[in-house]
């Protein structure tokens, strides 16, 4: 008998006990204090990629590595509630992936290029109550934000670089597709080449994608074969295959003359003999500053963020030490930069405004 009252005894003390700390869980809203030295945040944020996928060496994996660091600086974790990531094999996974991160609650969802315009414009009206971001392209909706770059700035720089670099005085241009923000890109190169050496001619060609290294390579090929010796692409993956191609080329012939230059981080890594500088987009720093806005309550829903020279949004990666016009470039690149900073220098950022560009 007293065996069972001392059970019956000690059944009710874990069953208060049980009660209360249920009672304490749901009177507590507060969460675990952070560690020492670590932020803790509720804010969740993601994105989606475009084709050319997260890994691609240049736009979409600069977009990561911003997410990446915002995360990790906050106190974030990989995954649903912290940062993520959902990466389009084509583009009709684009609103798919979208709806599928804003149904998951992540507070803010970035629709990664141009080419998820669309997308992000029918999620975004079908989401009304979720945070959307689209890269390179305006969506006119007041849970959107709109980030655009200066790319021709940027680009302006590469074209001094190419022009002063040039021994054949023949260079060329690779663009991924003929839309707004490769223009962009082509408009600024060719000015810059203009304004630092006009007797350079250039080819200009796109590919038509963002994810054919082949492409690239055959028409760098093509390029380097009919004497072009400095190569400037804006096609994403696509440029994968310019640096393949200058590789194997300076490999067989390291006397030769074979320069690529890279485009929105610094690609350095794509080919150290070759690579002679990168124009420089960042979308890493956009992505991390439009988050931490997003995160204090600052989301800038229906407006245009424009980044350019003077916010620190573009510009060129350093110039190659092996170059042997590296002094000349740098020197001339400040100069540029300062012109183009204090407004002196309006770069051309269409076919049409280069017609009329003229840099004196």
């Amino acid at each position: 008998m007293k065996k069972r009252k001392i059970g019956m005894a000690l059944s009710l003390v874990l069953a208060a006990g049980t009660l209360l700390g249920a009672c304490g869980k749901s009177d507590n809203t507060t969460k675990e204090p952070a560690k020492s030295g670590e932020k803790k945040t509720d804010f969740s944020v993601a994105m989606v990629t475009d084709v050319g996928g997260v890994d691609d060496k240049s736009f979409n994996q600069s977009a990561w590595e911003g997410l990446q660091k915002f995360g990790k600086d906050n106190g974030l974790t990989k995954g649903k509630g912290g940062y993520d990531y959902l990466q389009s094999k084509s583009d009709a996974d684009y609103s798919t992936n979208l709806n599928t991160l804003a149904r998951q609650d992540f507070d803010l969802v970035y629709g990664i290029g141009f080419l998820m315009q669309a997308a992000v414009e029918e999620i975004a009206k079908q989401q009304k109550d979720s945070k959307f971001a689209i890269i390179d392209a305006e969506v006119k909706q007041p849970n959107v934000a709109s980030v655009l770059f200066k790319e021709q700035e940027a680009a302006f720089l590469a074209g001094v670089a190419a022009a002063l670099q040039t021994k054949s005085n023949h260079i060329g241009f690779i663009g991924g597709m003929e839309i707004p923000v490769i223009e962009r890109f082509e408009s600024g190169f060719l000015a810059g080449v203009k304004a630092a050496k006009p007797e350079v001619k250039v080819d200009v060609q796109y590919s038509g994608a963002f994810d054919k290294a082949e492409l690239g390579q055959n028409i760098a090929s093509k390029m380097y074969s009919s004497g072009a010796d400095v190569i400037f692409h804006a096609a994403g993956g696509t440029g994968n295959g310019l640096f393949k191609e200058a590789t194997d080329r300076k490999a067989k012939d390291p006397s030769k003359e074979i320069w690529a230059i890279g485009v929105d981080r610094d690609q350095n890594d794509m080919g150290p003999d070759v690579v002679l500088t990168s124009a420089l987009k960042r979308v890493d720093v956009a992505v991390q500053d439009l988050s931490k806005k997003a995160m204090d309550g600052n989301f800038p829903g229906g407006e245009v963020a424009l980044y350019g020279l003077s916010e620190d949004g573009v510009g060129v990666a350093p110039i190659n030490a092996k170059a042997d016009k590296k002094a000349d470039i740098e020197a001339s690149i400040k100069d540029w930069v300062e012109k183009i900073k204090s407004g002196a220098v309006k770069v051309p950022g269409t076919r049409d405004e280069l017609k009329n560009f003229s840099a004196k």
